[in-house]
């Protein structure tokens, strides 16, 4: 080998673990961009692998990850609602895998890799409800809305926002939120009375704190982290979980079966289950319960246990036949509706 050469390998093995290429992983991220993009540069930073993200809500990501079934084009489905992580792991579209890390994460994200057949995990978990715009509801003179029937009354005509259930995992929680809080023919006969009042069916779950916090709509139906978050940015926005109770999600991590990059995807796997990474989450201001008892928790963050919650049947509605039957019955008898 000639001299130069044998230079340029010594340099080279001599770079730092991280900096060396270390292959790529594909990342289909359903959270906040910023948490995407924070969580991206930290893992490529330790690892030396370069990350390709595509950053969806979680209905669009299961989506995609079906429709690329037969050649699967991500390695890692990280974050989003964990119903359709469990309706992608009953149809067989992501992988088993069992961290060593799994006995050492809350009780409710262990129960959520033991339901799906240590297909998915939970790497956080947030409640639902919804948050009103303070500025709009004194200018408008009206009454702050504390429950989800309130949201029914003839004066928020056309003020209030929720996402769509075929895209967005937050209106599918909120739909079998309300199943589970009033009976299937009862939310529905809720969410008709509901649709006069809705202005517009978001394509993502996290647009109407968006639309609220600006004052493009009165109240938005969203989980409570995300209008949190408006809040602490300065916008005038108050957060309200309903008085008969509410549902929450378990935001999930999961492998995509067939995936290109299967040792980079489980390095990433491993990273987001550490208290390190989770508490990065809180760098990108963004406000869930991270999985992990040793992440940091950002005092503005929703309590769970301070919360009147639903005890949710993840199993239920995490199955893809019933969430598709729910979906479809949106659809016909509320969508299609005239206002």
């Amino acid at each position: 080998m000639p001299r130069w050469a044998a230079f340029f390998v010594l340099a080279i093995l001599a770079l730092p673990l991280p900096a060396r290429a270390q292959g790529t992983v594909v990342v289909y991220c359903s959270v906040l961009s910023d948490w995407c993009q924070l969580a991206t540069t930290e893992f490529s930073k330790r690892t030396g692998i370069r990350v390709t993200l595509s950053e969806k809500g979680s209905g669009e990501t299961f989506a995609q990850i079906r429709a690329e079934a037969d050649n699967p084009r991500g390695d890692v489905w990280w974050g989003g609602t964990g119903d359709p992580h469990l309706q992608a792991a009953e149809l067989g579209f992501t992988e088993e895998y069992r961290s060593p890390r799994l006995a050492e994460l809350h009780p409710w994200a262990r129960r959520q890799a033991e339901q799906s057949k240590f297909r998915t995990v939970g790497i956080y978990a947030g409640a639902l409800g919804f948050a009103y715009n303070t500025e709009l509801l004194a200018r408008k003179k009206l009454a702050a809305p504390a429950c989800w029937k309130d949201l029914l009354k003839p004066e928020y005509r056309d003020e209030v926002q929720i996402s769509n259930p075929a895209s967005s995992g937050t209106a599918y929680t909120a739909v079998a939120t309300l199943v589970q809080l009033f009976g299937e023919d009862g939310a529905f006969d809720y969410l008709k009375q509901l649709h006069r009042n809705v202005s517009q069916y978001t394509r993502s779950g996290p647009a109407p704190s968006r639309n609220t916090a600006r004052g493009e709509t009165l109240i938005g139906v969203m989980f409570l982290h995300d209008a949190v978050a408006e809040a602490v940015a300065g916008f005038p926005v108050a957060v309200v979980s309903p008085c008969e109770g509410t549902g929450y999600e378990i935001g999930s991590m999961s492998l995509i079966k067939g995936g290109r990059n299967p040792e980079q995807a489980r390095r990433w796997y491993e990273f987001s289950l550490t208290p390190e990474a989770q508490s990065l989450a809180a760098s990108a201001k963004s406000f869930q319960t991270p999985s992990h008892p040793g992440a940091t928790v950002p005092p503005q963050a929703p309590k769970l246990a301070e919360l009147k919650l639903i005890d949710y049947d993840f199993a239920k509605y995490g199955a893809s036949a019933e969430r598709k039957r729910l979906v479809d019955r949106w659809e016909k008898d509320v969508a299609s509706q005239p206002k």
